[in-house]
């Protein structure tokens, strides 16, 4: 697990799935984590243009350039759709964060050969995120 998320944090930009402009959220958090870090993150929410100053793309495929990975922050009815979007995408790097994991999402990226983080530590433990206004 710590090798891939070394591998995982290698990279400088980022694609954050269930980014949210709602700052309680997790998807907000995690995206400002990667900012508080000076990492290039770019929020992936079909229905918000803007999240934390940053244009959001609806889906994976409409990312603007290519990303190191992407952190998933969704339900995991959802996570499982993202994961076939990801491949289609040519996103190889996947960290579901807790509460984003399924079984079936795990299994799937496995037999879709993408790295793939899942019941461990979230992002937010392993880049140190802070609290602020």
């Amino acid at each position: 697990m710590r090798e891939r998320i070394a591998e995982f944090l290698a990279g400088e930009v980022f694609a954050v799935v269930g980014a949210s402009n709602d700052r309680a959220k997790y998807g907000n958090k995690v995206l400002r984590c990667y900012l508080q870090n000076g990492r290039r993150a770019i929020p992936v929410n079909p229905n918000a243009r803007k999240i934390e100053g940053l244009a959001a793309v609806p889906d994976l495929a409409s990312l603007p350039e290519p990303v190191h990975g992407a952190s998933i922050i969704t339900p995991p009815e959802v996570t499982e759709t993202i994961v076939e979007e990801a491949a289609r995408a040519g996103v190889k790097r996947l960290w579901m964060q807790p509460g984003a994991e399924s079984a079936r999402a795990i299994e799937r990226a496995g037999e879709l050969g993408l790295s793939v983080i899942a019941g461990g530590p979230c992002v937010l433990v392993s880049l140190g995120y802070r609290e602020r206004p």
